[in-house]
């Protein structure tokens, strides 16, 4: 948007005088939109640098803002001005009540017990915008103005009026939609609101006409009153809309604790949260023209478990739903929606640990609350299946599209739900296929670093789409090594987390390990990127990560250079590198031990200085012999392999390999190896090394 420019013979003025003069021109009227807007762009513009220059010196230009002057704004919000209009009357309101402080909330609160006194139709259209549009900017002003003693009561008996006026109903309805925002608003509005927006809602057209006739036989010739003596299709689906949030957001009671058991009223609810759900897959599924409605609906209902597993099973519905994605325009609030359904269609329940679980109960406990049993609809089982059903709608194009013109909030649910997509492996490889690699990449490289918790979520996501796919399939139009620093983001447990998880450690820790097995080129990046803390994870108390971690290794120094530079080069480091190496091929995990012995025959077939290191370990022969005698073949493979390097290396090292062995027992060990085994490679390298070790060479 281009900045606001002066309006022609204003520069030269003062800035009060250039706002008054601004008022004065927004209070004629008549212009053209252009105009209005450039004039408000203005004032939105004095108000912004009013803080800055106040503290200055300057006198405040909210000086000579009086309530005429804020009734001027505030009439720019009515939903009967342009949309454009009410765009920047929205940004002059906020930019007003942020520069008059305490002055400017009391005058629109003047503004608006003014108007709702004065009763008309006009003043009531304008009041209930000026309360919906504001909520958001200064919620504690509206719901002070909304809570005001006797105002709810008034609605009732507004919208139960014979002759009905759409756009007094409409504002209404929108008012009450932004304050169920409000946890107060939204238990008054339960209190004193809930019986006629259900009678709204249930009101059947059809009834409606009949009994208008049946009071007036002659209404024949004034068939234009019919639509003003019965709620529009527009207006009960408003209406909807807010009951949905009612029902699906529980109202806490003082204390905040959840009220289970509120006062029931002389007439119990009618509409329940699944009639309002089926309400709003029928208007989607009929027609676009209600899908904002229906969606913001379908939105909160959706937080209900029958709800999602209803939607998720209704195939039509959830393919409308996606193509409402797909035809939303970017940053809009239809876009949000739409992803927000998604998200709580897909959303696995947060593992918690045993002293979590433990907590929860003691809280529990000692509220008094009633011990709510785990929805089975919430279940791991459950979950994955909608999110199956989501992804054959064909959701992940169509998230890959809005991910590259998306604001950061909806880039942070699209992460999400592919998240949650690649929660299943068998939809993996899919997901790669049709662009999420690219997706999750990009987006963790475009978020900020304040959004470190969904960039975590996209490396996270990204980790287990690579641990299931093969990288040259998955990598033949974005570089494989973009992936390589995302991934290692997550390598470290996040910081800032209340407990430790280490599945994305994990999982990241697999990722790179497929990543390693393709090219010295991707060995050498994964090493310059992250290697402190694959090296830290190999000393983890967790078994599964530190096999993990040892099986990077493994991978990574199939690279000699990489092999030479981390263990080879005799410092203090690189000796301390290959005992924590021997230590993990002498551990009880076989998988441990298996990676280990391979990273020890990769290192051993390399670089004599490594095979120095192991002989000058108290135990280094020992191990590499207890490899040979494994109950594994390929852990014996692996033996035979390292002890082959070790004695088939020249000069002193060759000489001292084969002395200490020797003395270890090697010619019993590689024996009871050969008996053991079925494999020809393993039968090869034992007679290869006692060929050398006996004096066959």
């Amino acid at each position: 948007m281009a900045a606001p420019t002066s309006p022609p013979g204003t520069a030269s003025l003062g800035r009060q005088d250039q706002t008054m003069l601004l008022f004065a021109r927004l209070m004629e009227g008549g212009k053209e939109d252009e105009e209005t807007v450039a004039d408000m762009g203005t004032l939105t513009r004095l108000l912004n640098e009013d803080a800055e220059l106040t503290k200055k010196g300057e006198l405040s230009i909210t000086s000579v803002i009086d309530g005429d002057c804020v009734d001027t704004i505030a009439c720019y919000l009515d939903m009967r001005q342009p949309e454009i209009v009410r765009a920047h009357a929205t940004l002059c309101t906020s930019a007003y009540l942020k520069a008059a402080g305490e002055d400017g909330n009391k005058k629109l609160s003047d503004f608006f017990y003014s108007r709702v006194r004065r009763g008309t139709y006009d003043d009531y259209i304008v009041a209930f915008c000026v309360a919906s549009t504001i909520f958001p900017i200064v919620p504690d002003l509206t719901s002070e103005l909304f809570l005001s003693e006797g105002f709810l009561c008034t609605l009732g008996p507004l919208m139960r009026r014979k002759w009905k006026s759409r756009k007094v109903e409409t504002a209404c309805l929108e008012m009450l939609n932004a304050a169920c925002m409000h946890s107060q608003c939204r238990e008054a509005v339960q209190k004193y609101c809930v019986d006629w927006l259900e009678e709204i809602v249930d009101q059947d057209p059809e009834d409606a006409m009949k009994a208008i006739h049946s009071a007036d036989p002659d209404l024949r010739e004034q068939e234009g009153s019919i639509s003003m003596r019965r709620h529009s299709q527009h207006v009960q689906n408003l209406a909807a809309v807010v009951l949905a949030k009612l029902r699906a957001v529980p109202i806490l009671s003082a204390g905040n604790q959840l009220n289970q058991d509120p006062e029931p009223r002389i007439q119990s609810a009618t509409t329940s949260i699944e009639d309002l759900s089926n309400r709003f897959t029928k208007m989607l599924v009929e027609g676009p023209e209600h899908a904002s409605s229906s969606v913001e609906g379908l939105a909160y209902a959706t937080i209900q478990s029958k709800v999602k597993e209803d939607l998720a099973r209704d195939k039509e519905s959830l393919k409308r739903l996606v193509k409402t994605l797909e035809a939303a325009p970017p940053k809009s609030s239809l876009t949000y929606g739409a992803l927000s359904i998604f998200v709580n269609l897909t959303r696995y329940q947060p593992v918690e640990t045993e002293e979590q679980k433990r907590l929860k109960e003691l809280k529990a406990y000692a509220s008094a609350a009633v011990k709510l049993q785990p929805d089975p609809l919430n279940d791991d089982a459950h979950v994955a299946e909608r999110c199956k059903r989501v992804f054959e709608a064909g959701i992940t194009p169509v998230l890959v599209t809005h991910s590259k013109q998306g604001s950061t909030a909806s880039l942070s649910l699209i992460i999400s739900i592919i998240c949650s997509l690649s929660m299943t492996p068998s939809l993996r490889g899919q997901l790669a296929q049709q662009g999420a690699v690219r997706l999750l990449i990009a987006a963790w490289t475009a978020l900020p670093q304040t959004e470190d918790k969904t960039r975590r979520t996209a490396a996270q996501a990204l980790a287990r789409i690579l641990i299931s796919t093969n990288p040259a399939l998955v990598f033949r139009q974005t570089p494989q090594n973009s992936a390589i620093r995302p991934l290692a983001s997550i390598i470290a447990p996040d910081p800032n987390a209340e407990t430790r998880d280490l599945l994305p450690t994990f999982e990241s820790l697999l990722a790179l390990t497929n990543l390693a097995s393709t090219d010295n080129d991707t060995r050498a990046t994964i090493v310059r990127a992250a290697w402190d803390d694959i090296e830290e994870q190999l000393f983890n108390s967790n078994p599964r990560v530190s096999t993990a971690a040892i099986e990077l290794v493994c991978n990574l120094v199939q690279s000699p250079e990489q092999a030479n530079s981390l263990f080879g080069d005799g410092t203090t480091r690189a000796e301390n590198r290959i005992k924590v190496v021997l230590a993990l091929a002498d551990a009880e995990d076989d998988k441990t031990r298996s990676a280990a012995g391979g990273a020890l025959a990769s290192l051993t077939g390399f670089d004599p200085a490594v095979v120095r290191g192991i002989l000058a370990h108290a135990r280094g022969a020992g191990i590499v012999l207890g490899l040979c005698r494994d109950e594994s073949e390929g852990l014996r493979h692996r033996g035979a392999v390292v002890v082959q390097n070790m004695i088939l290396h020249e000069g002193e090292v060759g000489r001292l390999a084969r002395e200490k062995l020797l003395a270890a027992g090697v010619v019993e060990a590689l024996t009871e190896c050969a008996k053991k085994s079925r494999s020809a490679e393993v039968v090869q390298a034992v007679v290869g090394a006692l060929e050398v070790l006996l004096g066959g060479k």
